[in-house]
């Protein structure tokens, strides 16, 4: 026993050495290939992967904010920094742990995950059959595998309600960043288009420089900050953070001058507005007044395309009637699987009844979907959304049973989330972009949370 102690210890150094040689060489390589921050990020890695771990809803939250608000592309500053593959690098080593190793990512089968998944086969198949399959493809691997990954993601991993409190206030923060550049740009008149049309880094082909884009991104948002701001409950100083930007938010689609983002922002304001006010005269006199007042602060008159110089039906409104138009023949000639997705634009020279030289996009969410997958993508569409309306419905009973105030404002918050993206669908493109499927993650995660507490409360009840 005393020689065998012996040679262990006589080894040992030995191995330590080896070791400490190894770390040395790997160190001084990386120095001589990517500088000197490579060997400092080796050094903070076991410290990078602690809070990984520790923190990994944290980071997935992060993931989707900057996924889907573009803050790195609306603050330039940061693209340097590679933070969205930095996160989506964190998100996944994190979810592997928990769901491999620590156990504490539990998988669950939902009802809308079950119409999520129907409709992204069909997806899948309309891809298969796209006029143009390279784009199709391209588009199904770079987006809606992410929106596949993400739908479970969330829906397993924001299972408290302190997540859903970080995943509220960074949508709402996020949302107030977003609006503060825009409307720095409107008042400096920078990345402007037809003349009045506010968008933000458009000279970086950001996917919000197009003013439709940065609608629908701020749009998200407006629900979450009602919420709070018409929830009783909630902390003063939160309810003032709301208002002021409420304000900003709204003021950024203002300066868009869209159509889609003015009506979804009247519909989430109704909902709200409907569970305080009682009298519906009052109410649509309130909800009529609002309208004409955002359409004339909006300045749609003024804008280049669908302005009041164009007589009868504006060019705008004509323009999306011959591109529904055209996603309408779409269907009619492929009635199954539509022209494919993301191929609408491609095809519209040869379905649409009027041509001026160049293609046009959709500008609707339902037209979108019809012309580009068929009457049978509509339909699972259609039973998407209405999953998880009956989700959020039945959320709206459990809550009841928990008796914790600060999560009937995350259903509050979705529902009106839902109404306001069926209602700008009609003029905004959004059917395979992330706000419904942001939604539909946190309405399953909301609902199994909520039978979670209710479970629990019954139990704890039944034992006093």
């Amino acid at each position: 026993m005393d020689t065998l102690s012996q040679q262990h210890l006589s080894k040992s150094p030995i191995k330590l050495a080896l070791l400490g040689i190894l770390i040395s060489v790997t160190i001084i390589g990386l120095f001589k290939v990517a500088g000197p921050a490579a060997p400092f990020a080796l050094l903070m890695l076991p410290f990078a992967l602690y809070f990984t771990v520790r923190f990994s809803v944290i980071f997935v939250i992060l993931f989707i904010l900057f996924s889907y608000f573009r803050i790195h592309e609306a603050f330039p500053v940061l693209m340097p920094l590679k933070i969205p593959k930095l996160l989506a690098l964190a998100s996944l080593f994190g979810i592997a742990w928990h769901l491999f190793l620590s156990k504490k990512l539990t998988p669950f089968w939902h009802p809308a995950h079950s119409a999520f998944m129907f409709f992204f086969a069909w997806l899948t198949l309309c891809v298969m059959m796209a006029t143009n399959r390279g784009m199709a493809i391209e588009y199904w691997s770079s987006t809606l595998t992410k929106v596949l990954i993400m739908v479970f993601v969330i829906s397993w991993w924001i299972n408290t309600p302190k997540a859903f409190g970080i995943a509220r206030l960074g949508i709402m923060v996020s949302g107030a960043l977003i609006a503060c550049v825009a409307v720095s740009n409107k008042l400096n008149g920078i990345g402007l288009v037809e003349g009045s049309r506010v968008t933000i880094s458009r000279h970086l082909q950001s996917q919000i420089g197009d003013p439709n884009d940065l609608s629908l991104v701020l749009l998200f948002p407006v629900s979450f900050l009602c919420a709070e701001l018409f929830n009783k409950e909630s902390k003063t100083i939160y309810r003032v953070f709301a208002f002021i930007a409420l304000c900003l938010v709204v003021y950024g689609i203002i300066a868009t001058q869209s159509r889609g983002g003015l009506l979804g922002v009247m519909a989430i304001v109704a909902y709200f507005l409907a569970r305080t006010i009682k009298n519906p005269v009052v109410l649509v006199s309130i909800l009529g007044f609002g309208l004409a007042v955002l359409l004339v602060a909006a300045g749609i008159s003024d804008r280049q395309s669908g302005g009041a110089a164009e007589s009868g039906i504006d060019e705008s409104a004509m323009g999306r009637i011959y591109a529904w138009q055209a996603a309408i023949n779409m269907a009619l000639s492929n009635p199954f699987t539509g022209v494919g997705v993301n191929n609408f634009y491609v095809n519209y020279f040869f379905y649409s009844p009027h041509w001026d030289g160049k293609n046009h996009a959709v500008h609707s969410t339902w037209f979108q979907v019809l012309g580009e997958t068929g009457f049978v993508g509509i339909s699972l569409f259609a039973t998407l959304i209405a999953t998880i309306y009956r989700t959020l419905k039945r959320s709206g009973s459990k809550v009841k049973f928990c008796h914790q105030a600060n999560l009937l404002v995350n259903v509050q918050a979705l529902k009106a989330g839902l109404i306001g993206f069926v209602v700008s669908g009609t003029f905004l493109t959004q059917a395979f972009t992330w706000p419904i499927y942001i939604i539909l993650s946190l309405s399953i995660a909301l609902e199994q949370m909520l039978q979670t507490l209710s479970k629990d409360t019954q139990e704890s009840r039944h034992d006093s």
